[in-house]
């Protein structure tokens, strides 16, 4: 079994509409999401390997310092499956943006690590 890493994606725009919303609409679909979350958690529970956790505010680091970005993750989490096209499947219709404001999931496969001693 290979390790995948799926990376779920949010977009300032999808945000923006869910505020939007009604609180009525975002409780209801809230509370909707995660149950469904929940179910597709029980559903894939053997190929889960870490539940991982969403994701806050980001710090970019480069040569030229620290400094606050905005980007599109999300959450993470980490699956096993035979093969990259079995991983990605498992997300189709997953309530991130079936029901949530998310706008995709990605699935990359975790490499090994190069062997230094070589």
């Amino acid at each position: 079994m290979k390790r995948f890493l799926a990376v779920f994606l949010g977009s300032a725009a999808s945000m923006d509409a869910w505020k939007a919303l009604p609180e009525s609409e975002r409780n209801r679909r809230e509370q909707d999401g995660m149950k469904a979350w929940g179910d597709w958690v029980e559903r894939n529970k053997a190929a889960i390997v870490d539940n991982g956790s969403p994701l806050g505010k980001t710090k970019r680091i480069g040569p030229k310092g620290i400094g606050d970005v905005r980007n599109e993750l999300a959450a993470w989490t980490v699956v096993e499956a035979e093969s990259h096209e079995a991983a990605a499947r498992m997300f189709e219709g997953h309530p991130h943006f079936s029901i949530f404001p998310g706008d995709a999931v990605e699935v990359m496969e975790c490499l090994p690590m190069p062997d230094k001693a070589g």
